[in-house]
């Protein structure tokens, strides 16, 4: 469904007027400036770019790739991107590597709206924080170059998409949980499903989806299991390696696209999911259910960041994009794939009364609601595993982290997906 025909529907015509004058369009007489952007399938989406190259008058030109592919383009070489998209675990990657460069919040049109889980790591007093990389720990550069929650002027990123993961499970061969009670990551180490489950092929991803799975099976515990050490690595892949080859695990995913066609194809019935995944199941008949584990989720953060060489009319456009954002409509546009947004308030008169009370409220559908591909993906009664938005982020295990023994759990994960 366009933007236009949206809008007309439900009835937000004089949010759309605002929409359209938001942005001073970047246009010359001569030419457009063009920006490039490299992350991940699972906001490089075309309706995305088509939208923002209309309201703000640019040329933008999307790469999007599989998460270790498009980390090591950004990490290498910073004139092949503009604005890199992906999690707030590449940060320390793409800082360290010095191919980012600090952003000016002064110049972020809705700074003032992003809410409290991305400047504090907390979307309530009684939530928990959760191990590893907390956004706010990552966000504000201090006079010395490091990061942490005390504010600064500068940010290493623009806080925007973000969710809590788990895992997807097909409801019509395994018995459906109860959220918060009986689903726990430990189903992924089930035997009742050898050979049947995969895992994202993501150390700073996978790791700790199979990390909760151990602990929650009692193989093993963790001083911290957001910075783990050597030993524990070591540990915990004899552990992993020795079930990969006994069989338990089908495999491994790339890309959002390959974790459908796995489980589609009836390879697998439990896997690491991303929710446009889960979506994408719904949309085709699947019945997949998205797990919200006793033990708490696996968090994300979505990263925005802006390239080293980025300068001038491209810098200009650049953000430019990163304020079309955070402006309304994009937020709504994501929440149909099970994305929330940092500024959630200014995305809600872009989506009807069901679908945020669906997606941010934790209540049941009231009409049928399609997801980002037109399809429907939600059916009247259905109510969003684990709640609302609020539920979801105070039940958080752990953040997507790059620990102290990154380089070396990349060596111990490649014998993993080896062996």
């Amino acid at each position: 469904m366009n933007r236009r025909t949206f809008l007309q529907q439900s009835g937000k015509l004089g949010a759309a007027a605002l929409a359209a004058t938001a942005f001073p369009r970047l246009v010359k007489a001569k030419s457009k400036p063009t920006i490039k952007v490299v992350g991940t399938h699972v906001t490089l989406l075309e309706p995305i770019r088509q939208q923002a190259e209309h309201d703000l008058g640019i040329n933008i030109e999307f790469y999007p790739g599989g998460d270790a592919e498009v980390l090591l383009k950004a990490a290498t070489d910073p004139t092949s991107f503009d604005l890199y998209e992906q999690w707030s675990n590449s940060i320390k990657v793409l800082w360290q590597a010095k191919t980012i460069q600090s952003i000016d919040t002064s110049r972020l049109t809705y700074w003032h709206e992003i809410n409290s889980l991305s400047k504090t790591g907390r979307i309530s007093d009684k939530a928990k924080l959760g191990l590893g990389d907390a956004p706010c720990n990552l966000l504000f550069i201090q006079p010395d170059g490091s990061f942490s929650c005390v504010p600064t002027e500068h940010i290493s990123f623009l806080p925007y998409v973000h969710n809590v993961d788990s895992f997807g499970y097909n409801a019509s061969v395994i018995p459906q949980g109860i959220p918060y009670e009986t689903e726990s990551w430990g189903w992924l180490l089930d035997e009742r499903w050898h050979g049947k489950v995969a895992i994202i092929n993501s150390p700073e991803i996978g790791l700790f989806d199979l990390a909760l799975a151990v602990r929650a099976k009692g193989l093993m515990d963790f001083k911290n299991m957001g910075n783990m050490s050597r030993e524990e690595v070591d540990k915990l892949f004899d552990i992993l390696i020795a079930h990969k080859r006994d069989g338990h695990f089908r495999g491994v995913w790339t890309s959002v696209p390959h974790s459908v066609e796995l489980m589609a194809s009836g390879e697998v019935v439990l896997e690491s999911m991303f929710s446009p995944g889960v979506s994408a199941l719904n949309g085709m008949g699947i019945p997949c259910i998205y797990a919200a584990p006793k033990e708490g989720y696996r968090a994300w953060h979505g990263v925005m960041c802006l390239s080293r060489a980025c300068t001038g009319e491209r810098q200009e456009a650049a953000y430019a994009f990163m304020n079309w954002w955070l402006s309304g409509w994009p937020g709504a546009f994501i929440a149909r794939q099970g994305y929330y947004i940092s500024n959630p308030q200014r995305s809600r008169p872009f989506m009807s009364q069901a679908e945020w009370e669906y997606w941010y409220e934790g209540k049941p559908a009231t009409e049928p609601l399609q997801g980002t591909d037109g399809k429907i993906s939600v059916r009247p009664g259905e109510v969003r595993t684990g709640g609302s938005y609020i539920k979801r982020f105070e039940n958080i295990a752990i953040w997507n982290t790059v620990m102290d023994t990154y380089e070396y759990t990349m060596t111990k994960w490649n014998e993993f997906v080896l062996a």
